[in-house]
């Protein structure tokens, strides 16, 4: 596999992703939990949401997803800091909140929360920095070997494809997440 071969990309965006949920679950703050100031944001957070038309909640949702990736897509030529940031924080944060989740509540509760809206999530994440890393490597390479210059518009345009269709699947991620999620957290 060619090192600007997309699979390559989606390989590493995954254990990127991964390495942040393991870190995650063995971290001291994952397995104690979040303190009870931060649960409570939180639920003054969720409150907020709740008293907003779904319509503005799914817009909201997409909106946050789809500036997560737009954000990495264009800053990857940072030697790929942010794409590597956006995957194992992300990873983190999802390994941190599930322990906390899964001590206060269980497993099922856990996975009726994530599963619905994660199906199409987290492939869209993992496309959507896929195709950062993917271009942002190509942007740093074309920088320095003038060889490979002819190489770049060609490669942003197969990325750009790569994050409409990860733009596209956090469409119905939000929807799902704002309609179907409550319903069996319920």
């Amino acid at each position: 596999m060619s090192l600007f071969s997309y699979k390559w990309w989606i390989f590493i965006a995954i254990f990127l992703f991964g390495a942040g949920l393991i870190f995650g679950f063995v971290s001291p703050t994952g397995i104690i939990g979040l303190p009870a100031e931060d649960m409570a944001a939180f639920e003054e957070l969720s409150q907020f949401l709740a008293s907003l038309p779904l319509a503005l909640i799914v817009l909201l949702i997409f909106i946050k997803n789809a500036s997560v990736l737009l954000i990495s897509f264009v800053l990857s030529p940072m030697f790929c800091l942010v794409p590597i940031l956006a995957l194992t924080v992300n990873g983190w944060v999802i390994a941190f909140v599930s322990a906390t989740v899964i001590q206060e509540e269980s497993l099922g509760y856990l996975l009726a929360g994530l599963l619905p809206h994660g199906i199409f999530e987290l492939p869209a994440f993992i496309l959507g920095e896929a195709a950062a890393l993917s271009f942002g490597a190509m942007a740093i390479v074309a920088l320095f070997r003038r060889d490979r210059r002819n190489l770049l518009l060609p490669n942003l345009k197969r990325n750009f494809k790569y994050l409409m269709i990860a733009l596209a699947l956090l469409l119905p991620a939000a929807i799902i997440e704002t309609f179907v999620t409550p319903l069996l957290l319920t």
